[in-house]
């Protein structure tokens, strides 16, 4: 039988340093091998400038139009690809341009039936002064509907590049924000004082007026977003969002797209099916006409208002 060995004797035996250093408990190098930090290395002068002079030379080797024989002929390929290329588009062009019908023929596209309807019955099916915004929000506004999804998906591309976490905006004092410009201007505090509330009027003026003459959505919301953006300039961000903040804005965006989709729909199946449209065409003339191209103005203006902001914002602070 085996007896147990004590552990001062146990620790001289050779399976007691094996196991050791197999457990990685003792590194066989620490005091018997002499260790000395590495010194940094040191190119010398002269060895870079050599290295430099050998860098350009093979380039000027490689790159040599004049004696490189492959590169040569691959510039002669490339040039004469490029002339071929235009040549080819030029021609494809006039072949196109040769059955475009001639100017003031009846029967060119824009003479066709579709505008002659636009102008002829567009104030008795829309309800609405102005053509181009009947035309667009009834006729067409699944069209457009279109384009204000491509302001919605914009905006989502933009805040998934540049958007900041929360925490890290926090961290961020004022004078960061707006280290690039004058803190507390006084002359355009003053300006925006006067001019951002009539902005916004003139601009909700323009989206609710946008049935009855030149405007709309599109424009109006343009002018709301150039107020929201001359306002947060002048006065800072704090003060802005005590009235438009991340929170609203996510309202008011998905609101007025989901509104816009949901009023379209409704319209478009009514009308394919030929079933009876409850919405009113209203009194021409009036505010309170045009059908669904109120409510879709309001719609439209709001996401454009929304978008631009988000723009200025994401670009100038990553956040809301």
């Amino acid at each position: 039988m085996s007896r147990l060995k004590p552990d001062k004797e146990y620790e001289k035996t050779g399976a007691y340093h094996f196991f050791r250093w197999l457990s990685g408990s003792k590194d066989p190098y620490v005091g018997e091998v002499e260790m000395q930090p590495q010194k940094e290395i040191q190119t010398q002068e002269f060895t870079i400038l050599e290295r430099m002079n050998e860098t350009q030379m093979l380039r000027d080797k490689v790159y040599d139009v004049e004696n490189n024989k492959i590169l040569t002929l691959f510039h002669k390929i490339y040039v004469v690809a490029a002339i071929v290329f235009c040549i080819a588009l030029v021609g494809l062009l006039l072949y196109t341009v040769s059955y475009l019908p001639r100017i003031g023929n009846s029967s060119n596209p824009d003479n066709n039936i579709v505008s002659q309807r636009y102008i002829e019955k567009g104030l008795q099916e829309t309800g609405a002064l102005n053509i181009v915004s009947g035309m667009i929000l009834t006729y067409r506004a699944f069209d457009t509907f279109g384009e204000t999804n491509v302001l919605f998906i914009a905006t989502c591309c933009v805040m998934i590049l540049l958007m900041l976490d929360d925490a890290i905006l926090k961290k961020r004092e004022d004078k960061d924000d707006r280290r690039f410009e004058p803190k507390n201007d006084a002359i355009l505090q003053g300006t925006a004082f006067i001019l951002c509330p009539i902005i916004f009027i003139f601009g909700i003026y323009v989206i609710l007026n946008g049935h009855l003459s030149p405007g709309g959505g599109f424009s109006g919301g343009a002018i709301l977003g150039a107020g929201l953006i001359l306002y947060t300039s002048a006065f800072g961000f704090k003060k802005t969002q005590q009235f438009f903040n991340e929170h609203i804005y996510k309202i008011a965006k998905i609101t007025a797209l989901c509104m816009y989709g949901i009023i379209g729909s409704y319209f478009y199946i009514m009308g394919a099916n030929g079933l009876e449209n409850h919405i009113p065409l209203g009194m021409p003339g009036h505010i309170l006409s045009g059908g669904i191209i109120l409510p879709i103005d309001i719609c439209v203006g709001i996401e454009v208002a929304c978008t631009m902001y988000a723009f200025y914002a994401l670009f100038r602070r990553g956040g809301l």
